[in-house]
């Protein structure tokens, strides 16, 4: 039986890096999203709403097929209980039409995130480890398990979530991707002759932080998708290593070619609002990729991961022990990432 690896959330910065991984292995892709993917691939792509029943027991039957799902798809609301409604929503919707439809279906793969400890909240125990305590809810990665975990009992199929943190992949257009938050600023701080200066206080600039390589992430996909002992199980997946920022953001202001200067707690969000005609005149300048200035990049998921104040470090020895050894130097990973996007014109 051949593997088909399913992705919802298809065009953002977690479902791009999963395709890419499986681009070149035998096996069928079919990427689900409203929109439909702007980047190279050969994945077969269904416009599915997962929000709407309808749409998903309609285009869902066309993959009996499937073995694998990868749920990345993630909707914004303004209330946690409203994230809740929506989220679980569109997991519902996809997981009951696909499980009616494909009766091979071997293993559903949950994106969570530091949102699961508490992260977006304040300060949380750390380095946290899978075992600890839920905070008090509403909180939709808790429903989306909860959800699985129930569902699955007595199914041939089995789920396992993983718990990523500041993924760094290509990707534009999506609104987490600290990448092309870094990648705009630092290309309009050269613009401007300004030092790229870090936009957070001290504290943050001071304070240990984790991110996850899209790699890392697919290739922990995969590994959980195909290991038996990580069914029904929870996991920190990270680049394996923790940093400060005033450690590596003077090495990625070097790479633009501006000073670093002092850390200065400015808001992304209300001082770069204005740059969308510096943007689209380096964009014509260079002969970059045309994209809107609204949609490259989200200086509002900016302000948040930079301004964090507090060590946000979760611990990866779960993964370990089962056997998912993957990691990355961050560092290295920032300037290899940045080199990408510099080759493929999305910033000069």
């Amino acid at each position: 039986m051949k593997k088909t690896v399913v992705v919802a959330g298809a065009v953002g910065v977690i479902g791009r890096g999963v395709l890419s991984h499986f681009e070149h292995q035998d096996v069928e892709l079919v990427a689900i999203s409203r929109r439909k993917p702007d980047f190279a691939g050969r994945a077969r792509h269904l416009p599915v709403d997962l929000t709407d029943r309808q749409s998903c027991e309609t285009l869902l039957a066309q993959i009996p097929e499937a073995t694998h799902l990868v749920f990345a798809a993630y909707q914004e609301k303004p209330t946690p209980a409203e994230l809740v409604e929506t989220n679980l929503l569109m997991l519902k919707n996809l997981v009951e039409v696909l499980e009616a439809h494909a009766p091979q279906l071997q293993h559903i793969t949950l994106m969570q995130g530091g949102k699961a400890y508490g992260a977006h909240i304040g300060p949380f125990p750390s380095p946290a480890k899978e075992s600890d305590p839920r905070h008090m809810p509403p909180n939709f990665y808790y429903d989306q398990e909860d959800f699985l975990r129930e569902r699955s009992q007595g199914k041939p199929w089995s789920w396992t979530a993983l718990r990523p943190e500041a993924v760094i992949g290509m990707a534009v257009g999506n609104p987490m991707n600290l990448l092309m938050v870094i990648a705009i600023y630092g290309t309009l701080a050269k613009a401007l002759g300004v030092p790229m200066s870090f936009p957070g206080p001290r504290a943050a600039w001071d304070a240990l932080y984790q991110v996850t390589d899209t790699r890392i992430l697919a290739s922990a996909v995969e590994w959980a998708g195909e290991t038996p002992s990580c069914r029904g199980e929870v996991f920190n997946i990270t680049n394996g290593d923790y940093f400060r920022w005033s450690r590596i953001w003077p090495r990625i202001a070097a790479f633009f070619d501006v000073p670093v200067g002092e850390p200065f707690p400015l808001s992304l969000q209300q001082m770069m609002a204005d740059k969308g005609p510096l943007w689209q005149q380096l964009t014509q300048e260079h002969g970059l990729q045309e994209y809107p200035y609204d949609r490259i990049v989200s200086w509002q998921f900016g302000d948040f991961i930079l301004k964090t104040t507090f060590d946000n470090i979760t611990s990866t020895i779960k993964a370990r022990k089962h056997g998912f050894t993957d990691c990355i130097d961050s560092e290295e990973m920032f300037i290899d990432r940045l080199t990408a996007l510099r080759e493929q014109r999305f910033i000069p």
